[in-house]
């Protein structure tokens, strides 16, 4: 089937039971990229039935994890728990059109019919024994008081449609049992309130995870008993840890609030999360959103389960750390550098060229804001430590390189310019007069000045610390060498 040319109407519709999970924000983004594609509306469903598990909190933090990857909604947010009138009349519509009748069999007397069967070696399903039963016998009943449920009157015959990425699925009737709609007290069962919500939300096409399958020919079967057109289906595939199994919490972080507070950016979250089953093809990974919408097309979406790997998120973090604006990375990095008492936003705002400087050079070697936050503690504190293993590798001869950073800090000293030209001619000099390689006196240099092994450009990071701090971690590496 083609990508439709009309206006789409598609739904994200979470149950508000936990968090905005993994899975759940894959499903709402290719909805929204569906509609963004073909000039549709993205429409927010909260499925509150189960009051039992609905909470206020997951309700928020459904809103807040959409919010924060910018997939707005485009009406009103549907609440399913207040339509409730329309679901039961809807129910007596299936009832008065012969297409359900009511059942009376407690759960006690199915329980034991079920355990029967299990001792024949026998699936259990409903024999319909209420659906024989005569019509003055029924109204006798209901007159009476006796609870019933009402329940779906499975045709003969098989339920199929074309699956946007399965293609053609058939379910024989004959393994559907006649399946509630109502329940004893009037609230409908899942596929009822779905499909009384999708027919009144004029939704054309039902976008979702393939563990919703089983639940299609059901819902078919009542969209056509309801008399209403069927909307086009797309199951997608599960998603999965490095070790094959459905993805859950014992993979790590599955809530898309986690991620937010990892430092991942939410460009960065929606690409990735847009590969987990669709590909645009050739070879293309990294993408901005704008091209993810011009790219997305039923036609990439794939049938096999799509695999989590958090080095990847990683990953694709840095490819967008590098390339997004720099005033989208600007105010989360900030915040992150206050958290983390390196310094307040204030202080950083004040000093916003120099910090710009600073974000445009730490970024691209960063994967992740709090990458940024620890390549950023050198230049923001006044003393620094220096790493064991950057020590053990560059600072192997101690008096020899307490001596090569004493003419260093010289041969600074010494400059008029504290440019960046001015030092590499500078220390390039010094290495030739000395016989050395550049690097020989750039990486004991780079530890004395920021307690690591990597960083920007050394010249770099000199102009970043400005001369007096530069001289000062200087004389500090010097005094520590001659102190070992």
């Amino acid at each position: 089937m083609s990508d439709p040319v009309t206006a789409p109407r598609l739904r994200f519709a979470p149950s508000p039971t936990g968090y905005l999970h993994v899975g759940g924000a894959r499903t709402a983004l290719f909805n929204w990229l569906y509609v963004k594609r073909y000039g549709g509306q993205f429409l927010l469903r909260i499925e509150d039935t189960d009051k039992a598990r609905s909470t206020q909190e997951s309700t928020r933090a459904i809103f807040e994890g959409l919010e924060w990857l910018g997939l707005r909604w485009d009406e009103e947010v549907v609440y399913q728990g207040a339509n409730l009138p329309r679901h039961q009349e809807d129910g007596r519509r299936l009832l008065a059109s012969g297409a359900a009748y009511r059942c009376f069999c407690t759960a006690a007397e199915l329980e034991e019919r079920r355990r029967e069967a299990e001792a024949r070696k026998e699936s259990f399903k409903y024999d319909r024994r209420c659906d024989r039963l005569p019509p003055a016998e029924v109204e006798r009943r209901v007159s009476a008081g006796e609870p019933y449920v009402v329940r779906f009157r499975v045709p003969e015959g098989s339920t199929e449609w074309v699956d946007l990425v399965h293609d053609r699925i058939a379910f024989p009737n004959k393994d559907i049992e006649d399946f509630v709609v109502l329940r004893s007290d009037g609230t409908p069962i899942y596929n009822m309130a779905v499909v009384s919500d999708d027919i009144a939300m004029r939704i054309t096409h039902v976008m979702r995870g393939d563990d919703h399958i089983s639940n299609t020919p059901k819902q078919i079967l009542l969209y056509r008993a309801l008399g209403a057109e069927l909307p086009h289906f797309a199951h997608l595939p599960m998603i999965h840890g490095l070790d094959g199994k459905k993805l859950s919490k014992r993979h790590g972080a599955t809530a898309v609030g986690d991620y937010q507070h990892m430092g991942i950016l939410p460009s960065a979250m929606l690409n990735f999360l847009a590969l987990l089953g669709w590909s645009p093809g050739n070879d293309i990974e990294v993408m901005t959103i704008p091209q993810m919408i011009e790219l997305f097309s039923t036609h990439g979406l794939q049938k096999k389960a799509a695999i989590f790997d958090p080095k990847k998120l990683e990953w694709m973090n840095g490819q967008h750390l590098s390339m997004v604006p720099l005033d989208d990375i600007l105010p989360r990095a900030a915040r992150a550098i206050e958290t983390a008492g390196l310094a307040t936003v204030a202080e950083l705002t004040a000093r916003e060229e120099w910090f710009r400087a600073l974000l445009d050079l730490l970024r691209v070697r960063a994967r992740t804001i709090d990458d940024i936050v620890r390549q950023a503690a050198p230049y923001l504190k006044e003393e620094i430590d220096y790493d064991p293993d950057a020590v053990a590798k560059q600072w192997k001869d101690r008096p020899a390189t307490a001596e090569l950073l004493d003419a260093t800090r010289d041969r600074l000293a010494s400059l008029e310019r504290w440019q960046p030209e001015a030092m590499e001619a500078s220390l390039r000099t010094l290495a030739e007069e000395r016989g050395v390689a550049g690097g020989k006196l750039f990486q004991p240099l780079r530890v004395a000045l920021t307690g690591l092994t990597v960083s920007p450009g050394i010249f770099d990071v000199l102009a970043l610390l400005g001369r007096d701090r530069s001289l000062r971690r200087l004389e500090a590496s010097i005094r520590a060498l001659r102190a070992a």
